[in-house]
């Protein structure tokens, strides 16, 4: 196995300098924007009783021969009739990851296809999707026994309540863009953050924890935010994004040291102090950088292209409104601007967004900007000639619209 530019995956590391070029050398991939993904994720309950704790024994028999390895050792983990593969998180929560594509149109049956599929097995065997971002009914439990989330739990733990709830009870909706060439990374990192607030406060639905209401309207992405703070939270935004991320992933502990059965890394170790030599003979190889990577979980993480994850999932097929308006919102430079502007009132207000959703009176003035112009593009891919069919415009239009105008009616009420 080879790294990017050459080098041997297994080559150690000589220092932080190197760690960090690596990091923005990989991590922003520079092109024409041609493709777009999404991952859907759930948490997993009893159709007769969300509260009951799920049985991993259970979950392995009804995903079958699409388990993957971390649920069941030697699985062959075949993908799903339209290609996505089905991974397992700390909890239990399940979700689907297709290859990207071209046409938005193709992307959504495809989806739409695997998530029907899946539905099914699980409801065979008496299982049932969630519909929110955040077990409404559960404490945090962990299933999977693997080294990784065992030595991820005891490093949240030692933080506070959010990391074990943020691996064990949240569900996201992530959406993935390529990161343009290299004179729109900048502009696409940025607008990507920008239309965050607005965007967590439109799709909010998070807001019962354990049969409560948090106070909060997206109470996972307070979960998440609070997690490893402030590598969980949304990065500055100043300078080169490439060299912000590699300084960030430098600074961040250390999560899982892959080493023997048991992973925990040292109290305080940062990825940039290993690669500096903090532990004598034991120097990390690009292997334990990509690993690294992995571990990290702010609201948009590059991976060679932009993946958004700051979206609670959603009922049913309530992901194709957020998906096809984020994907339109991108889909060219003027257009870009365009957002930017209209998400304007609400850009950096991530807490309030994620507290009070759209009763935030900046965030609903960008939410409806935001939806406005969304609605005007819909039918833009950017991708060549593909265009979404008036059906389905109309249909995430009237949706969108809803979200923004039950809330304006709500607070005249």
């Amino acid at each position: 196995m080879t790294e990017p530019g050459g080098t041997p995956a297994t080559a150690p590391i000589g220092s932080r300098a190197a760690a960090e070029g690596y990091v923005e050398m990989v991590c922003f991939k520079h092109g024409p924007p041609q493709l777009q993904g999404v991952e859907l994720e759930w948490t997993v309950h009893y159709a007769d009783d969300p509260h009951r704790p799920l049985d991993a024994d259970l979950l392995s028999k009804a995903l079958g021969a699409h388990a993957p390895a971390t649920l069941v050792p030697g699985s062959p983990q075949l993908p799903l009739g339209r290609g996505a593969l089905v991974t397992v998180e700390p909890g239990g929560q399940v979700e689907i990851s297709g290859a990207p594509s071209a046409s938005v149109t193709r992307l959504i049956d495809d989806t739409a296809a695997d998530a029907a599929e899946l539905t099914s097995l699980l409801s065979a065997a008496g299982l049932v999707l969630g519909d929110h971002g955040l077990d409404a009914y559960r404490p945090p439990r962990r299933i999977l026994t693997v080294p990784r989330y065992a030595a991820m739990e005891r490093a949240f733990a030692q933080l506070g309540p959010h990391g074990p709830r943020m691996m064990c009870s949240t569900a996201g909706l992530q959406i993935c863009l390529d990161a343009g060439e290299a004179d729109q990374t900048a502009t696409r990192w940025r607008a990507l953050h920008d239309l965050g607030p607005t965007l967590v406060a439109l799709f909010a639905n998070s807001r019962r924890r354990t049969g409560e209401d948090t106070g909060w309207a997206s109470a996972r992405t307070e979960a998440t935010f609070g997690t490893c703070a402030p590598f969980t939270e949304p990065p500055p935004l100043d300078g080169d994004p490439a060299a912000a991320w590699a300084r960030m992933a430098m600074e961040a502990p250390v999560l899982c040291l892959r080493r023997g059965d048991n992973w925990d890394a040292p109290a305080g170790l940062t990825f940039g102090a290993w690669a500096d030599g903090a532990l004598p003979g034991d120097s990390p190889t690009y292997e334990d950088l990509e690993y690294h990577l992995s571990t990290l979980f702010p609201p948009v993480r590059p991976r060679g292209y932009l993946e958004v994850r700051y979206l609670d999932t959603q009922a049913g097929d309530g992901w194709i409104p957020p998906t096809v308006l984020l994907t339109a919102l991108m889909s060219d430079p003027v257009l870009i601007d365009r957002a930017m502007a209209a998400a304007e009132p609400a850009a950096g207000r991530w807490f309030p967004a994620a507290r009070e959703g759209l009763d935030d009176k900046l965030i609903l003035q960008a939410a409806r900007d935001v939806v406005d112009l969304g609605i005007e593009v819909l039918d833009r891919t950017g991708i060549g000639p593909d265009r979404l069919g008036p059906e389905l415009v109309s249909d995430v239009a009237t949706r969108l619209s809803r979200v923004v105008d039950d809330t304006q009616r709500r607070r005249a009420s």
